[in-house]
């Protein structure tokens, strides 16, 4: 049993709960970090997408030894139907700089570094430990948590919700709602390992160069989804999510979507030869600015995907968490310095920080979009692909058949599968939803 009481208590150690475990640490500050799985990052097996301004702001020396997989130098998006892709990509040497931008990693790696790193601050890191329930005083406020251990209660001044988006000790307490279906995704991610010199070639990479894949269309069957795909030094991170709801909607599976994604001729030949040894599922929060939950009360904030803190649009996750985890320590420990009590009033500075940051503005920016998705679905993940598809195939493909004839092909079969009133209506959708 744990008996003294601490500054705070962060639940769970992802990115979101490490930045606030290792913030608050190096600020001099009494925290507990507690964590269920056998070490921090020991229930991710998947590769991921790190950014590293974000985790600069955390630990400036970071590249000297955290385990980087590639740095990024192409972005590739593509459109896809059932045998094709039509592709955008931007690929720049300028990429290549001292201090890379953007890098895949392993996260059960990445993860476990991060941990030691809070460690080394200062913080009492406890893993193999479940938190059951949050303590509360008589009037409601959260005073501490308890624990599976024997004798496990633990107090502390604040508690740091850091436990993801289908985390149960806020909802058990009573202080937030469990997401709905149409607010969470559901990704599946295999991890397909290969020789660098194959992924090198087949990804058109040298040295520690990197590309990412991400691809919208039939692949999801008319769902709101999205697959991907990333490269690592020597394995290669696929995999597919769409919304719980559509999961439920359709009766369709998440490895059914993932083996039809594999089987797609552009996909195929990338991963081709390649031996899986990690298979893993994770939710993702969706909903975006409307789906943020209450962020703090009387001696508890949340972070992370705990808070829905996700950018769909630009498929930016962890630069969230570590960005609101890194906020919310600085906002706990300037109140700590005034020597103030972890109310609700004095939290909400945590906040108006976050409102004023680049996490709030671009998920504000984008607020009516996942509704605009989901609602119409069928025509951007279904037929709209497959109308791309056919007009591309039609544009290069040389038969002899007027080029002026053609297009009036192509835009018939828009209108045809649209009509002049839904064309203008779903660009105008986008349009007001992408302000």
């Amino acid at each position: 049993m744990i008996e003294e009481k601490f500054d705070a208590i962060v639940v769970g150690a992802g990115m979101g709960g490490n930045a606030a475990a290792l913030t608050m640490a190096e600020r001099g500050l009494k925290v507990l970090q507690l964590e269920r799985g056998e070490y921090s990052g020991s229930k991710n097996v998947q590769g991921a997408i790190l950014y590293a301004d974000m985790l600069e702001k955390l630990i400036p020396d970071f590249r000297e030894d955290a385990p980087l997989e590639r740095h990024l130098v192409e972005q590739r998006f593509w459109i896809m139907d059932e045998r094709s892709h039509t592709g955008l990509h931007y690929r720049s040497d300028d990429f290549n700089e001292e201090k890379p931008n953007r890098y895949t990693i392993i996260r059960a790696q990445f993860d476990k570094w991060f941990s030691q790193k809070v460690r080394e601050a200062g913080a009492t890191v406890l893993c193999e430990t479940t938190v059951t329930e949050l303590l509360q005083d008589s009037h409601g406020r959260v005073v501490g948590v308890r624990t599976d251990r024997d004798g496990g209660e633990i107090h502390a001044d604040v508690v740091v919700l850091a436990e993801g988006v289908n985390g149960v000790l806020g909802t058990g307490a009573g202080i937030r709602e469990l997401p709905k279906s149409d607010k969470v995704a559901l990704a599946v991610k295999e991890m397909h390992f290969l020789s660098r010199e194959t992924i090198d070639a087949r990804f058109n990479l040298k040295g520690d160069e990197g590309v990412v894949i991400e691809a919208v269309g039939t692949i999801s069957r008319g769902m709101t989804g999205m697959g991907f795909i990333y490269s690592n030094k020597e394995c290669i991170s696929l995999g597919i999510g769409c919304l719980v709801a559509d999961f439920q909607r359709t009766g369709e599976t998440p490895y059914g979507l993932l083996e039809g994604f594999k089987r797609h001729p552009s996909v195929a030949p990338l991963i081709e030869g390649s031996e899986v040894k990690e298979y893993s599922a994770h939710l993702i929060p969706e909903g975006g600015y409307k789906a943020i939950p209450q962020l703090c009360g009387e001696g508890w904030v949340v972070v992370g995907d705990a808070a829905q803190l996700n950018n769909a649009i630009h498929r930016e996750g962890s630069n969230l968490a570590m960005t609101s985890g890194r906020i919310a320590a600085e906002a706990i420990c300037l109140i700590k310095s005034r020597n103030d009590p972890m109310t609700a009033k004095n939290l909400s500075l945590y906040k108006k920080m976050l409102n004023d940051s680049f996490v709030i503005k671009d998920l504000k920016k984008y607020k009516d979009m996942p509704a605009v998705l989901h609602t119409h679905s069928q025509n951007f993940f279904l037929t709209y692909p497959q109308l791309f598809s056919k007009a591309m195939q039609d544009y290069v493909r040389v038969d002899g058949t007027p080029k002026l004839e053609k297009e009036k092909l192509m835009l018939n079969s828009f209108i045809k599968a649209r009509s002049w009133s839904g064309l203008f209506s779903d660009a105008l959708r986008i349009a007001r939803a992408w302000r």
